[in-house]
C-alpha cells in the first residue's frame, strides 16, 4: 500500500514538474557560486554516484550478511539505466539551453544519473530502514546537482527518479515472489 502512494505522488510530481521546468531551473541556477559549483560537480560526477550508491552499499550489504541483495542491487541499477537510456533516445528531449558547468550532448529526458541513484533506494530502505534517509538525501542531491549544473530540467530528474525507484521496487517484488536471483546464492 505504501508503495502505491509513493508511486502516485511521484507521478503527480512528474506532471507538475513539466509545468515549472524553466522556472525551477532558473531558480536553481541563480544559486550558483564557486563553493556550490565544486560540490555539485562532485555529487553529480558519475564516479561518486557509483562509489557511494553501489560500491559502499554493496559493502554494507556484505558486512551485514545480506549479500544476497548485492546482485539485486546491481541488476536493478543496470536495468534502470538501460530503460532510461532507451527512453532518452525515444523522447530525444534537448537539454536546457543555459551555460552548463558540465558539457553533455545526449538527450536529457530522463536523467541517467538520477535513475541509477534512485534505483538503489528501495533495496536500501528494505534492508537498512534506519539509514534510508541518507541514501534518499544523496539521491536527491544527485538530482539537484544535475539541475544546478544546467544539464537537466526538473522533469528530467523526476522522471529518472520514478524510473529507478519503480524498477528497483519491481526487482524486489520479482525476487520475493519468484526468486529470480536464486542461482547466485
Amino acid at each position: 500500500m505504501k508503495k502505491r502512494y509513493i508511486l502516485a505522488i511521484w507521478i503527480a510530481a512528474l506532471a507538475l514538474s513539466f509545468l515549472i521546468d524553466k522556472q525551477f531551473l532558473n531558480f536553481i541556477i541563480s544559486l550558483r557560486n564557486p563553493i556550490f559549483d565544486g560540490f555539485m560537480k562532485w555529487v553529480s560526477y558519475v564516479g561518486s554516484t557509483l562509489i557511494v550508491l553501489l560500491i559502499i552499499t554493496s559493502l554494507f550489504l556484505w558486512e551485514e550478511r545480506k549479500k544476497e541483495w548485492i546482485p539485486i542491487l546491481f541488476a536493478s541499477a543496470l536495468v534502470s539505466l538501460v530503460i532510461s537510456e532507451l527512453l532518452k533516445y525515444t523522447f530525444m528531449r534537448p537539454r536546457p539551453d543555459v551555460i552548463q558547468l558540465v558539457k553533455e550532448s545526449n538527450p536529457g529526458l530522463p536523467s541517467n544519473h538520477v535513475t541509477v541513484a534512485f534505483s538503489t533506494v528501495p533495496i536500501l530502505d528494505k534492508e537498512f530502514p534506519k539509514l534510508a534517509w541518507f541514501w534518499i538525501l544523496f539521491a536527491v542531491l544527485v538530482a539537484l546537482s544535475r539541475i544546478y549544473l544546467g544539464v537537466h530540467y526538473l522533469s528530467d530528474v523526476v522522471a529518472g527518479g520514478l524510473i529507478g525507484y519503480s524498477i528497483s521496487t519491481l526487482t524486489i517484488y520479482a525476487e520475493k515472489r519468484y526468486g529470480i536471483f536464486k542461482f547466485i546464492r
